[in-house]
């Protein structure tokens, strides 16, 4: 699960991504300009999002999890749990 060190915030590549977006709405906007459309799409969030991790969805979408993790970082996020996913 996501959480908050201090003001950092935290993403947790094992948290589902319904999870991730209802701590840090503004998850949603990084994650459509990824690639990942459909999150915005009215139910999917609470529907796909509530079982789907990024890692999952970065397979299915075919979006390589490094640069989500990257743009993660570069938002001022500090990314838990990538590296035993990304082994």
């Amino acid at each position: 699960m996501d959480m908050e060190i201090g003001d950092r915030k935290v993403l947790d590549l094992t948290a589902t991504v319904h999870e991730i977006c209802t701590r840090y709405p503004e998850a949603v906007g990084l994650l459509e300009s990824l690639g990942f459309k459909e999150i915005a799409l009215p139910g999917m969030l609470g529907t796909v999002g509530r079982f789907m991790t990024l890692p999952m969805g970065a397979r299915a979408k075919k979006i390589d999890l490094g640069t989500i993790v990257r743009t993660f970082e570069e938002d001022g996020y500090t990314v838990v749990n990538d590296k035993e996913i990304m082994e």
